[in-house]
């Protein structure tokens, strides 16, 4: 009878998992990694800086438009009128094709006056265009 319990002893079910294979596998992945990934990070461009500051361009004053309250137009303190604010503003944007302006109405301006100026520099496709306020 003592044989029958050695037996049944050593075929019992198996309590604990080996995982020394699974564990050994984890560590070759993990070298193959190490070996391959700096060898994909050699073919990054990195553009340094140089010594040299950057060239900056020369700050441009923009072109003052303002409409006083009694409807007249004055481009940079010259008085002007319809027709010839847009032949300046021509010669202006052919001049500089990056013209900017800087409109200012009176609060008493007509309202039309001021949309008559905003069309003017529309046709004359000058899309660099502030409103100035007080």
């Amino acid at each position: 009878m003592s044989l029958k319990k050695t037996t049944r002893k050593s075929h019992g079910t198996m309590t604990e998992l080996n995982i020394t294979p699974l564990l050994d596998l984890v560590f070759v992945l993990l070298v193959i990694f190490i070996i391959t990934t700096p060898q994909l990070m050699n073919n990054l461009e990195i553009n340094l800086p140089s010594g040299k500051p950057p060239e900056q361009k020369p700050k441009v004053e923009p072109t003052h438009i303002s409409v006083s309250a009694q409807g007249q137009i004055t481009l940079d303190n010259t008085p002007v009128t319809g027709s010839q604010l847009k032949e300046k503003l021509a010669a202006l944007k052919s001049a500089d094709t990056d013209l900017a302006v800087v409109v200012k109405g009176a609060d008493e301006t007509e309202y039309q006056i001021m949309v008559s100026v905003l069309d003017t520099l529309r046709q004359l496709d000058i899309t660099k265009m502030g409103m100035a306020t007080e």
